[in-house]
């Protein structure tokens, strides 16, 4: 147990910016030791690839070297997108070790790409042994392409750190939901992280993940409809984006853009929950917590709550992590969008599973 006790950094390589936390353990909850922000340049990040590997790792050194207040070598980073596959399916109930030397085989059916060429994990849902079993059981299957891993953990190698877990993002937003907020037998929750160019939603029904899906869209996408439709510079558009006054054009110039990307978006969610429906046993979602700088474009919760007639709030990651605003020079307000994945993979440990 001891050994397992060993504190990591949790490491969010995002499309836009890489984001880093450290924490400590504080009696029964935690306490930020370590928080840093370092953007990445455009492109060398591309749906959830990394194109630019220097780039990247450069900015993850210039990260640890601007903050000396980190002081774990050892880093747990997560993936997200179409080289990620996480599925639900449905076996003979068979002991641990029988799945455990089948679980290939099986996933073979269902996975998209040569077996050969993923590292396969596995999480058992229900074991099958209920009454209503039919003699069944539930599991649920993540694989994730070997080569997009280890570009993940070439960069940090390079960046002198030390990758010794990698997760997946929607799995890391749903550890740093449990610590903060528990969890709720029976009650749907919806964990909607909406980054730079994807969106990860992970649906939580007590304490199980029942749905996963990454959007390929996110604060980009915005940007970029603002840029093509009032015709400015990219940098400018997403200044503009954000409310900051530009040379060229307003604030409400860019509402309606906004809103009709907006719009795009809440249709791709729709699909997302109807998926979720369409295999779930029941069709009730009791609260959408939503996270990621794209969460806060104007109206955009508002509008979803609108749309699906559900509460809307936002993320706190800080929520019960005790956070100085002193010491970290920033308050948990100025961060709490972008930090929730990186908080629940600074909560994993060495030896995890």
């Amino acid at each position: 147990m001891f050994g397992k006790s060993k504190t990591v950094i949790g490491l969010d390589i995002g499309s836009s910016a890489v984001k880093a936390v450290e924490l400590k353990a504080a009696g029964k909850a935690f306490r930020v030791v370590a928080f840093a922000m370092e953007p990445l340049p455009a492109d060398a990040i591309v749906d959830g690839a990394i194109i630019d590997a220097g780039a990247v790792a450069d900015a993850v050194r210039r990260l640890f070297e601007g903050n000396r207040a980190f002081k774990s070598k050892e880093v747990c980073a997560s993936l997200s997108g179409n080289a990620v596959i996480v599925k639900k399916i449905t076996l003979p109930v068979m002991t641990q070790t029988e799945l455990d030397e089948s679980i290939y085989w099986e996933a073979e059916q269902y996975i998209p790409f040569d077996i050969q060429d993923v590292n396969l994990d596995y999480q058992i849902l229900d074991p099958g042994t209920g009454p209503d079993s039919r003699g069944s059981m539930t599991v649920l299957l993540v694989a994730a392409k070997k080569e997009k891993i280890g570009d993940y953990v070439g960069v940090i190698a390079q960046a002198g750190r030390t990758p010794v877990v990698v997760d997946v993002d929607a799995f890391a937003l749903q550890n740093a939901y449990e610590a903060n907020y528990g969890l709720e037998a029976g009650r749907v929750v919806v964990l909607l992280n909406a980054g730079a160019s994807a969106i990860n939603i992970n649906i939580l029904q007590g304490d199980q993940s029942v749905f996963t899906r990454d959007i390929s869209m996110g604060g980009n996408a915005y940007t970029e409809a603002v840029q093509k439709e009032l015709d400015l510079p990219y940098d400018v558009a997403e200044e503009l984006k954000k409310g900051t006054p530009v040379d060229g054009a307003t604030f409400d110039d860019a509402r309606p853009v906004l809103r009709a990307v907006t719009e795009s978006v809440l249709l791709e969610i729709q699909k997302t929950f109807d998926f979720y429906k369409a295999s779930a046993a029941s069709d009730q979602i009791n609260r959408i917590v939503v996270s990621g700088g794209a969460s806060r474009v104007e109206d955009f919760r508002e509008l979803l709550q609108q749309r699906f007639g559900t509460p809307v709030e936002e993320f706190d990651p800080f929520r019960t992590v005790a956070w100085n605003a002193k010491s970290l020079g920033a308050t948990p307000a100025d961060v709490a969008a972008s930090a929730a994945v990186a908080v629940g993979l600074a909560l994993r440990r060495v030896g995890d599973r």
